[in-house]
């Protein structure tokens, strides 16, 4: 089609957009209110976003046209380092009811949730209620907003690890499709979720907005980078009496992989580590896959320091089956503050992982990443180079590190060798959500 053309197709795929969205929110009144569900790490950090992006509209929009926003803590999360450091880094406002769910089985969380949630939403009466990611916490603010007839948004819609004995999948797969608001944060979570026959139309508002942990992360790293101290606490950041050779020897350790990668968000020069997040129950329940991880452990951290920020779930299971790693090279520190982990990220040689969230903070960085899983819902950072699936068999987990360090030394041009931050979206995926949101109120 000519130029006009493509212009008219544009024009009218924009208006059956509004046209859809209109409908999608048919019943809304001017000044919307949103109730906000969280109650795990991932979440609190998603919601500073957004809440930052709800606070900037407010201040700018006229009384009748604001979003009313009421946070509701679960409680799925409710120490100090899981929980309150997280509010108080980020700024989060003070959430209005607190459910106190606690711990235990996922049947169990999951029904003190539902049990507590509903009168608060019978109280509030919401416009909608919003929900991020895939925990229990998620799942049972959706199916108790749906059963109520209040439409659900979902932040960071149309994941799949294509994995159902995953609890997370399932928690994606029921809240998906029961939301009214699909938020994605790739466009191969907005090809999931047709393939799945969830698509835009009347009553539904399925868009690509972006991440908002990519929002979140531009926003918050210079932060962290004047306020944590956690490198200095572990004796990593190197000191100008090092002598010359042993200068020439970081550089070489703390140089990207691949070259030039490390331009978004910055590094400093620092003694070389590997940083190790590990808290999913598929690893940490098995007493034979925490022991082979474990084992790869020492095995790397006899040539190199290594971090273990241990979760309370990984705390508890290392010593039920007594299996505390033997590495002289091996910290093991308690759960870290916002802060101190994107510290820890930026500056690690590498980082090995079963998070979601940290594959993609370590893309960002420019970090390369080696995920403890032999599947991933974040698939864009395993096509780009920067990402390897290697499950936790203690030899393909260390011959993975091994031909990483060949092609760092060897400076070999991949694939890799850029990072495309629009993968993610342009930082903004939090005014997106808030634009779709306040043109739904008029």
């Amino acid at each position: 089609p000519n130029g006009s053309t493509r212009l008219a197709i544009l024009s009218l795929s924009k208006e059956r957009g509004r046209s859809n969205e209109r409908k999608a929110c048919l019943g809304w009144s001017r000044r919307v209110k949103v109730v906000t569900v969280v109650g795990a790490r991932p979440q609190f950090i998603k919601a500073g976003a957004v809440c930052r992006a709800v606070e900037e509209y407010n201040c700018k929009a006229s009384s009748k046209n604001r979003i009313d926003e009421l946070l509701v803590h679960t409680g799925q999360h409710y120490d100090y380092l899981m929980d309150r450091i997280f509010f108080e880094e980020l700024e989060l406002p003070k959430p209005a009811y607190h459910l106190g769910v606690g711990s235990g089985s996922h049947a169990q969380q999951t029904g003190r949730i539902f049990e507590r949630l509903e009168p608060v939403l019978e109280k509030e009466k919401p416009d909608g209620v919003v929900v991020y990611g895939d925990t229990n916490s998620t799942l049972a603010g959706a199916v108790t907003a749906a059963k109520l007839n209040i439409p659900v948004i979902h932040v960071e819609a149309g994941l799949r690890s294509y994995v159902r004995s995953m609890p997370e999948e399932i928690n994606r797969l029921v809240t998906d499709h029961l939301s009214t608001f699909l938020f994605c944060p790739t466009d191969q979570a907005v090809r999931n979720l047709a393939k799945e026959g969830i698509k835009p139309g009347p009553g539904k508002i399925v868009r690509n907005i972006g991440d908002v942990m990519y929002d979140s992360i531009l926003y918050y790293s210079k932060i962290a980078k004047k306020k944590s101290t956690i490198l200095e606490d572990l004796g990593f950041l190197a000191q100008t009496s090092v002598r010359n050779a042993d200068l020439r020897s970081l550089r070489t350790c703390t140089e990207r992989f691949p070259s030039g990668a490390e331009a978004p968000l910055g590094r400093s020069q620092t003694v070389p580590y590997y940083l190790v997040t590990l808290h999913r129950a598929e690893n940490t329940d098995d007493p034979k896959k925490l022991k082979s991880i474990l084992k790869a452990l020492n095995e790397i951290g006899r040539k190199i320091a290594v971090v273990l920020p241990l979760h309370p779930r990984t705390k508890k299971m290392i010593h039920t089956f007594c299996l505390l790693p033997r590495g002289r090279n091996i910290k093991l520190i308690d759960p870290v503050s916002y802060f101190d982990m994107l510290s820890l990220e930026r500056q690690a040689k590498a980082i090995l992982t079963d998070s979601g969230g940290v594959q993609k903070e370590a893309y960002w960085f420019g970090v390369p990443c080696f995920t403890l899983r032999e599947e991933t819902e974040w698939v864009e950072t395993v096509r780009s180079g920067w990402n390897v699936l290697v499950g936790t068999e203690p030899k393909k987990i260390v011959r993975e590190i091994l031909c990483m360090e060949k092609r760092r030394l060897s400076k070999k041009k991949t694939r890799s060798d850029s990072i495309s931050m629009g993968i993610f979206g342009d930082g903004k995926a939090s005014e997106k959500i808030v634009q779709i949101l306040t043109r739904c109120s008029t």
